[in-house]
């Protein structure tokens, strides 16, 4: 049986492309030009990842959601927005799109195509911290989107933007753009022992949003009324 392929799929591959690219790229130019300075060098990759992502949502949230981010479909299908086979085909391409923008990225920076970081970030405590960034993203996207939709973008943009300097780990909230950046050994990159807690904090970071959210919901509902 022949899978179809929507606009929204495509969207998701373009849109997650496009955000790996510049976390990736916006690393590498940064480190370039930083001389050796990684706080400059994390405020030009942290400016240009907020912009993007305000870029990306306002282009395409009308037509997939502008998830990006398999953890966000993931909440999705847990409220019954996406169904099973749309949140799989969802995370194929976000997964798809992020792995090859790293082979882009480095084919125009002048990289060595197939790379494997050694940026050792840590265990334990990024876990927590992939906690706090994930149910942060989370929580902004689910409550400005019942509360202000038009503002979805620039509350995600912003909340990133800050979650790169109030968080050890520099908010990577999303597994598609984590594991990506497991095959660079540029400045954003990630050595695969650090990835299993990234992943597992952002897992359960969605997952503590997605309750909150629906306890939250129910208790202001019923306050209402």
């Amino acid at each position: 049986m022949m899978v179809k392929i929507n606009n929204s799929d495509i969207v998701e591959f373009i849109g997650t492309f496009f955000l790996t690219a510049v976390v990736i790229g916006s690393g590498i130019m940064a480190e370039n030009l930083s001389q050796g300075n990684n706080a400059v060098a994390l405020l030009g990759n942290t400016i240009a990842t907020g912009a993007i992502l305000f870029v990306l949502i306002k282009s395409f949230s009308s037509i997939s959601g502008a998830h990006f981010n398999p953890v966000v479909s993931l909440v999705f299908l847990i409220k019954k927005e996406l169904t099973l086979s749309t949140f799989l085909k969802y995370m194929i391409f976000q997964f798809f799109g992020a792995l090859l923008s790293v082979l882009v990225v480095h084919y125009y920076f002048d990289q060595q195509l197939f790379q494997m970081s050694t940026n050792f970030r840590g265990e334990e405590k990024l876990l927590i911290s992939e906690i706090v960034a994930t149910f942060g993203l989370m929580t902004t996207i689910l409550f400005v989107r019942k509360y202000n939709a038009k503002d979805v973008a620039t509350a995600v943009a912003l909340f990133i933007t800050a979650g790169y300097w109030f968080t050890s780990s520099t908010s990577f909230a999303n597994p598609a753009v984590t594991i990506a950046r497991m095959f660079t050994d540029t400045f954003t990159g990630i050595d695969p022992s650090s990835v299993v807690y990234f992943i597992i904090g952002q897992i359960i970071g969605a997952l503590l949003a997605s309750y909150s959210y629906k306890k939250l919901s129910i208790e202001i509902f019923d306050k209402s009324h």
